[in-house]
């Protein structure tokens, strides 16, 4: 099986250039099952149904999100109600929507799991004792488990993969929107990587535009940030995953786009 996961899709930009950019993608990647971290998918914050339904058509099967999930009020009746798209486990079990599900891929299940870091982040629970217990719940149901750890810091995000090594298929890190150097395959099985970076404009600081964003730094005075314009990279992974559920390869995809 073979998994595609799509890094912090950013704003309108970010949705329409992997519209234009998928069927390369499928034709590189060749993947069974595609995953998304839509977070920033609604005007570079949050994820609403509209922007949700704009990435399944795409064709990503399941979405997933990560602090900014709770911006826009009138998604939440719509994260409780679509299954397909997660938010963190490790929030508060009262808030809306789910952190993990069963999918199928053809005749095999994947488990897909989205937890939030707890440095320099609210959470509810620690995402290592929420992986743990998830993965319980989901025993053998599945053929393939891959987690998005949507997380600040590396040394966080490098420790669940080794808290998840052997257990996991790959555990892929998002939120910082920079893709890192460091994708390999754990000794038990695991892909890793702290970071797969952002799908979003290439000439902007994080997604923002760049003038709004230097002015912040420069006046240290609470600035609008606006998603930026342009040409569009793409930034995924796609891994390889053996019968038993564990990681073959970890392949880094950063794919330029011009819209």
């Amino acid at each position: 099986m073979r998994i595609l996961f799509i890094g912090d899709l950013i704003g309108k930009p970010g949705r329409a250039a992997l519209h234009v950019a998928m069927p390369e993608l499928r034709e590189i990647a060749r993947p069974d099952f595609v995953v998304a971290n839509g977070e920033n998918s609604a005007g570079g914050r949050g994820i609403t149904e509209r922007t949700a339904n704009d990435i399944f058509r795409a064709g990503v099967d399941v979405i997933t999100t990560g602090n900014h999930v709770f911006r826009h009020r009138e998604a939440y009746p719509y994260l409780d109600r679509e299954d397909r798209v997660l938010r963190p486990a490790n929030y508060m079990a009262s808030s809306p929507g789910r952190g993990w599900g069963l999918f199928d891929c053809g005749d095999a299940r994947v488990g897909v799991v989205n937890l939030a870091g707890m440095v320099e982040m609210t959470v509810a629970r620690s995402p290592f004792t929420e992986a743990d217990a998830i993965l319980e719940r989901i025993g053998d149901q599945a053929d393939a488990v891959i987690v998005d750890f949507h997380a600040e810091i590396t040394s966080e995000k490098v420790a669940m993969g080794w808290h998840l090594d052997g257990r996991a298929s790959g555990v892929f890190g998002t939120h910082t929107h920079v893709p890192t150097a460091d994708a390999r395959v754990l000794p038990g099985g695991t892909a890793l990587i702290c970071d797969v970076g952002m799908s979003g404009p290439r000439d902007s600081i994080l997604g923002a535009r760049v003038d709004q964003v230097l002015d912040s730094f420069r006046t240290q005075m609470p600035t609008r940030l606006e998603v930026a314009e342009g040409d569009v990279t793409i930034c995924a992974v796609v891994v390889d995953v053996a019968p038993d559920g564990r990681a073959n390869s970890i392949e880094q995809i950063i794919h330029h786009t011009n819209r």
